[in-house]
């Protein structure tokens, strides 16, 4: 069976907020916890325990949940994550649009907004952000102390590189050092992301990679992402871009090329395209997925073929417990796709001592990535930034 290690405490009192941070995802974990027993799972004091929640109760961010009969002696306390304790803010910016959510302290939506867009312009983004910003919190009736931070997708590459101009970076924002610019217009702490990292952690707060430390995620954006997370962390790279797997050279039709080029909405974009319909929504997806379209089935086969490359090739490099596939496609047809790929590719993860699958469809739909955004706030939120010396 396959054992995942959560973080675990320290009674020094230098980490007292590795600890708080610990104790809350433990409660996270198990929606709710008394306070021997999450000092058991953490190796921490009960004293040191009982501070920690006296101090998240006064914040507002943990509420008592009824109580639990353990053996002899009073009943223990339980304790909960309080959904409107706190709040993450998501945004997605994509060239013609932009998506926002708010989500509270259980990875739960509160408030979602899709906002066009008319221009890529720095100015005007900043503008419509903080007007959706100050939407949000009053939808939700939350004062802007309860907001943690926003986490901001936008599509890369990050920066000028050699991928740059190839149709899936945003325009007029090569040279923009945007995390400090959305820090100081929205007045709260700012993490930029790619669409693949953020729905990579919204795996982690409320999907199929719940309690799991090292996973991968494949992400149907236009093009194909990979977000990849290790002890809890996004792998980002050097410069942010880690992960931009749409680029990897992979045989298809006896040639060599892009994987995203057949593995992306785009490819499946354009296979579906005709004279007389050249917009394919996704509510039109499922309708032709149920149908058994000739062009979707006939991508699915070549689509399925390159999955399995992309398998073998992020199994091998950086052996997960489970690769999650997701993002802005219909479930069914992720579904069907994960059926498709062979289950007997060679990898190092090909293996019997490891109870997940292999591959395994995750949270789909339009705000995927929206979610995720604001997932990467609230998984620091749950996840320590340090290790601890042993």
């Amino acid at each position: 069976m396959t054992k995942t290690t959560a973080p675990q405490g320290s009674n020094s009192t230098r980490s007292r907020s590795r600890n708080r941070q610990v104790v809350l995802a433990q409660i996270q974990s198990a929606g709710e916890m008394g306070r021997a027993e999450i000092a058991r799972s953490l190796g921490l004091s009960t004293q040191a325990v009982s501070n920690i929640i006296a101090d998240l109760l006064a914040e507002g961010l943990l509420v008592e949940n009824g109580t639990r009969s353990i053996g002899r002696g009073l009943p223990a306390v339980l304790y909960a994550l309080n959904p409107s304790g706190a709040f993450a803010l998501g945004v997605e910016i994509r060239p013609n649009a932009i998506f926002v959510a708010l989500l509270n302290m259980l990875g739960e939506p509160v408030y979602e907004q899709r906002v066009q867009s008319p221009s890529t312009d720095p100015g005007e983004i900043c503008a419509i952000l903080l007007k959706q910003r100050d939407a949000a919190l009053g939808a939700a009736q939350a004062p802007f102390d309860r907001l943690l931070g926003a986490g901001v997708v936008m599509p890369g590459p990050f920066g000028k590189t050699g991928l740059s101009g190839k149709g899936t970076d945003l325009p007029g924002w090569d040279q923009v050092d945007a995390q400090p610019l959305f820090q100081e217009v929205l007045g709260v702490p700012v993490e930029v992301s790619n669409d693949a990292n953020a729905a990579a952690m919204a795996e982690r707060i409320t999907g199929a990679a719940k309690g799991l430390q090292s996973y991968a995620y494949l992400y149907f954006g236009m093009g194909l992402g990979l977000g990849l997370v290790s002890q809890g962390h996004l792998i980002p790279g050097a410069f942010g871009n880690a992960g931009e797997i749409g680029h990897i050279p992979v045989p298809y039709d006896g040639r060599s090329v892009p994987l995203e080029t057949v593995l992306s909405r785009a490819s499946l974009t354009r296979c579906l395209q005709s004279d007389d319909q050249e917009n394919i929504d996704f509510d039109q997806l499922k309708l032709m997925f149920v149908a058994g379209d000739e062009r979707l089935n006939s991508w699915l086969v070549s689509a399925a073929t390159a999955l399995g490359h992309a398998l073998h090739i992020v199994e091998n490099l950086f052996d997960p417990q489970t690769v999650v596939l997701g993002g802005a496609m219909p479930e069914a047809l992720l579904d069907k796709l994960v059926a498709m790929v062979d289950p007997s590719i060679a990898s190092v993860s090909h293996r019997m001592d490891n109870d997940l699958p292999r591959l395994q469809r995750g949270v789909s739909g339009r705000m995927t990535a929206t979610r995720g955004a604001a997932a990467l706030i609230l998984n620091h939120t749950f996840t320590p930034q340090i290790a601890v010396a042993a």
